[in-house]
Protein backbone atom coordinates (compact mmCIF):
# COMPACT_ATOMS: atom_id res chain seq x y z
CA UNK A 1 0.00 0.00 0.00
CA UNK A 2 2.90 2.33 0.84
CA UNK A 3 4.33 1.49 -2.24
CA UNK A 4 1.30 2.16 -4.94
CA UNK A 5 1.41 5.63 -2.61
CA UNK A 6 4.86 6.47 -3.65
CA UNK A 7 4.44 5.44 -6.94
CA UNK A 8 1.09 7.94 -7.39
CA UNK A 9 3.06 10.46 -5.61
CA UNK A 10 5.98 10.10 -8.16
CA UNK A 11 3.66 9.89 -10.83
CA UNK A 12 2.24 13.46 -9.74
CA UNK A 13 6.04 15.16 -9.47
CA UNK A 14 6.33 13.30 -13.43
CA UNK A 15 3.27 14.96 -14.32
CA UNK A 16 4.12 18.37 -12.40
CA UNK A 17 7.63 18.81 -13.81
CA UNK A 18 6.00 18.16 -17.54
CA UNK A 19 3.42 21.13 -16.93
CA UNK A 20 6.05 23.44 -15.47
CA UNK A 21 8.58 22.58 -17.42
CA UNK A 22 10.64 21.94 -14.55
CA UNK A 23 13.72 18.86 -14.99
CA UNK A 24 13.72 16.16 -12.32
CA UNK A 25 16.94 14.68 -11.32
CA UNK A 26 16.46 10.79 -10.39
CA UNK A 27 18.93 8.63 -9.15
CA UNK A 28 18.42 4.85 -8.59
CA UNK A 29 19.69 2.75 -6.41
CA UNK A 30 20.53 -1.21 -5.84
CA UNK A 31 20.51 -1.74 -1.87
CA UNK A 32 20.58 -5.63 -2.36
CA UNK A 33 24.01 -4.76 -4.24
CA UNK A 34 24.96 -2.29 -1.65
CA UNK A 35 24.90 -4.64 1.50
CA UNK A 36 25.81 -7.59 -0.48
CA UNK A 37 29.28 -5.46 -0.17
CA UNK A 38 29.38 -4.47 3.45
CA UNK A 39 31.33 -6.57 5.37
CA UNK A 40 29.32 -6.67 8.40
CA UNK A 41 26.27 -7.43 6.44
CA UNK A 42 27.80 -10.74 5.95
CA UNK A 43 28.05 -11.50 9.46
CA UNK A 44 24.24 -10.40 10.40
CA UNK A 45 22.95 -12.63 7.67
CA UNK A 46 24.84 -15.48 8.96
CA UNK A 47 24.04 -15.39 12.65
CA UNK A 48 20.50 -14.56 11.21
CA UNK A 49 20.71 -17.93 9.15
CA UNK A 50 21.67 -19.97 11.94
CA UNK A 51 19.09 -19.05 14.24
CA UNK A 52 16.39 -20.08 11.70
CA UNK A 53 17.99 -23.19 11.10
CA UNK A 54 17.85 -23.70 14.57
CA UNK A 55 13.64 -23.04 15.00
CA UNK A 56 13.14 -24.92 11.45
CA UNK A 57 14.88 -27.86 13.41
CA UNK A 58 13.02 -27.80 16.04
CA UNK A 59 9.83 -27.14 14.13
CA UNK A 60 10.91 -30.57 11.87
CA UNK A 61 11.30 -32.19 15.31
CA UNK A 62 7.89 -31.47 16.37
CA UNK A 63 6.41 -32.12 12.64
CA UNK A 64 8.10 -35.95 13.76
CA UNK A 65 6.79 -36.19 16.33
CA UNK A 66 3.40 -35.57 15.28
CA UNK A 67 3.78 -38.27 12.38
CA UNK A 68 4.64 -41.13 14.51
CA UNK A 69 2.15 -40.22 17.14
CA UNK A 70 -0.28 -40.19 14.29
CA UNK A 71 0.74 -43.73 12.95
CA UNK A 72 0.80 -45.28 16.13
CA UNK A 73 -2.38 -43.89 16.70
CA UNK A 74 -3.90 -44.89 12.93
CA UNK A 75 -2.31 -48.49 13.25
CA UNK A 76 -3.81 -48.83 17.01
CA UNK A 77 -7.48 -47.46 17.29
CA UNK A 78 -9.25 -50.09 17.17
CA UNK A 79 -7.66 -51.58 19.99
CA UNK A 80 -8.29 -48.09 22.06
CA UNK A 81 -11.34 -47.77 23.91
CA UNK A 82 -13.11 -43.99 23.16
CA UNK A 83 -11.76 -42.60 26.56
CA UNK A 84 -7.98 -43.69 25.10
CA UNK A 85 -9.09 -42.61 21.50
CA UNK A 86 -10.06 -39.03 22.77
CA UNK A 87 -6.59 -38.95 24.79
CA UNK A 88 -4.57 -39.82 21.95
CA UNK A 89 -6.44 -37.71 19.66
CA UNK A 90 -5.83 -34.94 22.29
CA UNK A 91 -2.04 -35.12 22.55
CA UNK A 92 -1.83 -35.10 19.08
CA UNK A 93 -3.62 -31.96 18.99
CA UNK A 94 -1.82 -30.68 22.02
CA UNK A 95 1.44 -30.99 19.91
CA UNK A 96 -0.06 -29.52 17.09
CA UNK A 97 -0.94 -26.31 18.74
CA UNK A 98 2.46 -25.93 20.57
CA UNK A 99 4.02 -26.57 16.71
CA UNK A 100 2.03 -23.57 15.74
CA UNK A 101 3.00 -21.49 18.69
CA UNK A 102 6.08 -21.70 18.45
CA UNK A 103 6.37 -20.72 14.60
CA UNK A 104 4.25 -17.95 15.06
CA UNK A 105 6.28 -17.04 17.99
CA UNK A 106 9.85 -17.58 16.23
CA UNK A 107 8.82 -17.09 12.63
CA UNK A 108 5.63 -15.37 12.48
CA UNK A 109 4.95 -11.97 11.05
CA UNK A 110 5.85 -10.02 14.14
CA UNK A 111 7.92 -13.55 15.52
CA UNK A 112 11.31 -13.43 17.26
CA UNK A 113 12.60 -13.91 13.90
CA UNK A 114 11.82 -10.89 12.15
CA UNK A 115 11.93 -8.34 15.68
CA UNK A 116 16.08 -9.71 15.26
CA UNK A 117 16.68 -9.30 11.91
CA UNK A 118 15.44 -5.45 12.52
CA UNK A 119 17.59 -4.65 15.01
CA UNK A 120 20.41 -6.19 14.04
CA UNK A 121 20.16 -4.56 10.26
CA UNK A 122 18.91 -1.48 11.10
CA UNK A 123 22.25 0.60 11.99
CA UNK A 124 23.42 -1.06 8.39
CA UNK A 125 20.32 0.26 6.87
CA UNK A 126 20.45 3.30 8.57
CA UNK A 127 24.49 3.78 7.46
CA UNK A 128 22.61 2.91 3.97
CA UNK A 129 20.45 5.51 3.78
CA UNK A 130 22.65 8.68 5.37
CA UNK A 131 25.24 7.57 2.32
CA UNK A 132 22.46 7.50 -0.16
CA UNK A 133 21.34 11.13 1.33
CA UNK A 134 25.31 12.29 1.11
CA UNK A 135 25.14 10.82 -2.53
CA UNK A 136 21.73 12.64 -3.63
CA UNK A 137 22.50 16.07 -1.85
CA UNK A 138 26.36 16.26 -3.43
CA UNK A 139 25.23 15.57 -6.85
CA UNK A 140 21.58 17.41 -6.91
CA UNK A 141 19.22 14.56 -7.01
CA UNK A 142 15.78 15.23 -6.52
CA UNK A 143 14.87 11.32 -6.02
CA UNK A 144 16.27 8.40 -5.72
CA UNK A 145 14.42 5.30 -6.15
CA UNK A 146 15.44 1.30 -4.69
CA UNK A 147 15.47 -0.97 -7.70
CA UNK A 148 16.11 -3.72 -5.35
CA UNK A 149 13.43 -6.41 -3.64
CA UNK A 150 9.69 -5.95 -5.00
CA UNK A 151 10.49 -2.52 -6.76
CA UNK A 152 10.17 -3.60 -10.92
CA UNK A 153 11.67 -1.67 -13.75
CA UNK A 154 11.47 -2.37 -16.83
CA UNK A 155 14.38 -0.10 -18.22
CA UNK A 156 16.36 2.27 -16.37
CA UNK A 157 19.11 3.87 -18.11
CA UNK A 158 22.74 3.29 -16.28
CA UNK A 159 23.44 6.87 -16.21
CA UNK A 160 21.04 7.54 -13.29
CA UNK A 161 22.41 4.37 -11.41
CA UNK A 162 23.91 6.08 -8.39
CA UNK A 163 24.63 2.47 -6.39
CA UNK A 164 28.23 3.17 -7.14
CA UNK A 165 28.53 6.29 -5.73
CA UNK A 166 27.08 5.24 -2.58
CA UNK A 167 29.58 1.88 -2.42
CA UNK A 168 31.89 4.83 -2.64
CA UNK A 169 30.67 7.27 -0.19
CA UNK A 170 30.59 3.91 2.29
CA UNK A 171 34.32 3.25 1.26
CA UNK A 172 33.46 -0.13 -0.22
CA UNK A 173 34.77 0.52 -3.18
CA UNK A 174 39.12 0.51 -3.65
CA UNK A 175 40.11 3.64 -5.27
CA UNK A 176 41.72 1.41 -8.12
CA UNK A 177 38.14 0.41 -9.35
CA UNK A 178 37.40 4.06 -10.06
Amino acid sequence: MIRLFFFIGLSVVFCSSVVFGQSQKIGIVDSDRILENMPEYEGIEQRLSLLRESWEEELERMDQEIEKLQEEFDSREVLYTDEMRDEQLARIERIRQAREQFLQEKLGPDGEYFQRQKEILEPVQRQVFNAVQQVASREGYDFVIDRAQDTRFLYADPEWDVTELVLEELGLLEEASR
